[in-house]
């Protein structure tokens, strides 16, 4: 290889470095080919590099990261040794904020639980599917039981959700009565 070439592959490295820094999704040879317009070879010889650099093979360090591909596209990934370290560090953080959604959908299920997706569904008049999966990867709700012959799946709160709200047991809530209107609003005492 020469040193115009040895460039090109490095510089092609760098590019990828940078554009896998910000995606979400794995990114496939020919997407990283045609977003930083190189050929595929190009592409596959600086992935090549770029794992060797990060498992530590080309002289260096292993890294606390590595690059891998998995459902035909490259992603970083924490390398697992790693796992235990980054666990704590992400669940030491303030967690993000929830969207509208999620708040109705954990309202909903602290003060009718056990309740199923379904009545959630059903009170809220939209689908909760994808926000009952965030409550649940959030800790803050968990599955309770299966209903035997439906089932069914109910939901309801976790102690984690009782810590975020600095509350020792759910009879803490506040009673939904006086915050929900009784409709009287707009009506005159008639005589």
């Amino acid at each position: 290889m020469t040193d115009t070439q040895k460039v090109s592959i490095e510089t092609v490295a760098r590019n990828i470095e940078a554009v896998m820094m910000v995606m979400d999704e794995p990114m496939s040879v020919v997407a990283l080919a045609g977003a930083l317009e190189v050929p595929v070879g190009s592409v596959n010889a600086a992935l090549e590099s770029l794992v060797a650099d990060y498992d530590g093979q080309s002289g260096g360090v292993e890294r606390g990261f590595e690059l891998r591909e998995v459902g035909g596209g490259w992603r970083f990934y924490v390398r697992a040794t790693y796992d235990e370290v980054v666990t704590r560090a992400v669940s030491s953080q303030a967690p993000a904020k929830l969207s509208q959604a999620a708040l109705e959908t954990l309202a909903v299920i602290a003060y009718k639980q056990p309740v199923t997706r379904g009545h959630v569904s059903s009170i809220r008049a939209v689908n909760v599917d994808s926000v009952i999966r965030t409550l649940l990867s959030r800790g803050l709700i968990r599955e309770s039981h299966t209903d035997p012959e439906t089932q069914a799946i109910f939901y309801v709160t976790t102690d984690g959700l009782l810590a975020e709200l600095g509350l020792d047991s759910l009879e803490q809530l506040p009673p939904l009565s006086p915050l929900l209107d009784d409709g009287s609003e707009g009506f005159d005492d008639v005589d």
